[in-house]
């Protein structure tokens, strides 16, 4: 086996997925406490929670006790090195997440076991399941009362299509958590006080399972029965979930997930180009740039491109070509990111994520490759807007800031920008998927560039994807006008759904769709 065969074999790269606080972030901060990546954990409960988690790093995430930002986290657990692709948890920024999403072999499922199977958490497993990636799912939150496990499993294949796979099996006698059977090896884990506060632990039962009640043994042949064992084969083709359940909060059932992510998780595998080839893994360095981050550190300023390593090794300052434009580009400033923290890297496999510092010229979806022989990957898709808001200076002489900052946003996805060819830069629209990515953007704008603005509603609520003939077709029509991102894509903006549903109706000839490539 090769070198980078032999570490790309080594490598499990994923992304957790969710509901909002079904305890995604909280579950994330227990993985690196595990790993000893950090030494104490804290989770994102409040605006007033005394601690930041380490994953969450703009001061706005803070205050609102939210995750609106995608964090990397690199990490070694029992030899197998980790990259960990933390996602907003916000519906308003799943768009964050869709790009993402792109960037990895497979994604950790955290269901709120009272809520079961929420919208965004439907969505993005459309996502995951539009692109084949495989789902461990972790049924959080079962130390609060909770439906029947079975009943949860049955609402995971009733609303995602997955037949779920339980990996553990908790032990729930009238309604009382008091642990999780390991199915496999028959041994109870069990919940125990301890410590200030009664903090609760994980204790291993060594009496087995011929000490449970009698409803969980009865539970447990009755899944031996039906054959509900975990099938990798369907697993690794996204048709079934390994479950566990557990309290990410409680430190419950972590362990157990963690060492299934290492054990079930794909390693790196062959990625599709544009012309429908697979990319061997051992092949020259390729890599997607699946996001843009600037201003991790306010202090510097900087502007961070997170590129997926799909092929070869990386090394640092080798010359590397962008697809998009055919520039070079020197690669001297590589760092593994880890919330705000980072670390210079010399070299990367497949499955690691770096962070190119200051590559300007970079932008989501751009491929990057060593060697003349060039390799594109399909573009990220992206949603079209759901929201509209006409963006001015507050401050008319913070002009220059101001389009510096627009310009910023546009660039890292927090906001799509828009302009009409009559007014160019003028009274730019801010397009997003969700209203709080307005809020995010502008207080951005005032923190970072120094250019507070004034947001001004529009006359829009829908939007559709069109190309040059739509263009020419739509000119002219009443209640839609042709806007423009700034990479030219045309983006036609409707007075209302049902005006974009009559038009599509009225003339199925023009191209309006629901996704932007590129």
């Amino acid at each position: 086996m090769s070198p980078v065969l032999a570490e790309a074999s080594r490598r499990r790269t994923f992304a957790i997925i969710s509901h909002p606080d079904a305890g995604k972030t909280t579950l994330t901060e227990k993985f690196l406490l595990y790993s000893g990546a950090i030494q104490q954990a804290g989770a994102v409960q409040s605006r007033k929670a005394d601690r930041a988690t380490t994953s969450d790093w703009l001061e706005l995430e803070r205050k609102r006790g939210i995750s609106v930002s995608s964090a990397v986290a690199r990490f070694e657990h029992d030899g197998t090195m980790l990259n960990l692709l933390d996602t907003p948890g916000h519906r308003d920024f799943s768009e964050d997440t869709y790009r993402v999403l792109s960037g990895v072999d497979a994604a950790v499922m955290v269901i709120d076991a009272a809520r079961g199977v929420e919208p965004q958490t439907e969505k993005l497993h459309a996502v995951c399941r539009a692109r084949g990636t495989p789902v461990i799912t972790f049924v959080n939150k079962m130390d609060r009362p909770s439906p029947e496990p079975l009943a949860i499993l049955d609402d995971i294949e009733e609303k995602l299509g997955l037949t779920g796979q339980p990996v553990t099996w908790p032990i729930k006698p009238e309604g009382r958590f008091q642990g999780v059977v390991d199915r496999a090896s028959g041994r109870a884990y069990r919940f125990h006080a301890s410590g200030p506060g009664g903090t609760r632990r994980a204790q291993e039962d060594e009496g087995g399972v011929d000490e449970l009640a009698e409803e969980v043994r009865e539970e447990l042949e009755l899944l031996d029965a039906i054959g509900a064992d975990v099938d990798v084969d369907a697993f690794l083709a996204a048709k079934a979930t390994p479950v566990f359940f557990g309290s990410a909060l409680s430190n419950f059932g972590v362990r157990m997930l963690l060492d299934a992510i290492t054990e079930l998780a794909p390693a790196p595998g062959p990625r599709i180009d544009v012309d429908g080839e697979p990319r061997p893994v051992d092949a020259p360095f390729s890599g997607l740039v699946f996001k843009v981050q600037a201003n991790l550190d306010p202090r510097h300023r900087d502007r961070l491109a997170l590129v997926r390593v799909c092929s070869g090794r990386f090394e640092r300052g080798a010359p590397l070509t962008c697809a998009r434009t055919g520039k070079r580009i020197q690669a001297k400033y590589a760092h593994a990111v880890f919330g705000r923290e980072r670390e210079t890297v010399d070299e990367a496999f497949p499955g690691d994520v770096i962070g190119l510092v200051n590559a300007t010229d970079l932008r989501a979806g751009d491929t990057l490759h060593e060697g003349d022989a060039p390799v594109t990957f399909p573009p990220i898709p992206t949603f079209t807007p759901e929201h509209f808001a006409t963006a001015h200076p507050a401050d008319r002489s913070r002009v220059k800031q101001f389009r510096r900052g627009v310009a910023q946003l546009d660039e890292e996805g927090v906001v799509q920008v828009l302009r009409h060819p009559d007014l160019g830069d003028q009274a730019p629209v801010w397009a997003a998927v969700g209203q709080l990515q307005f809020e995010v953007a502008a207080w951005r704008m005032e923190h970072e560039f120094g250019a507070p603005v004034r947001l001004e509603g529009t006359r829009f609520d829908t939007a559709r994807a069109t190309d040059e003939d739509g263009v020419a077709a739509l000119a002219g029509m009443r209640d839609v006008e042709v806007w423009r991102r700034e990479n030219g894509t045309p983006l036609a903006l409707f007075r209302s759904r049902y005006v974009a549903e009559r038009i599509e109706r009225d003339h199925p000839e023009i191209r309006l769709d629901t996704l932007l490539l590129g």
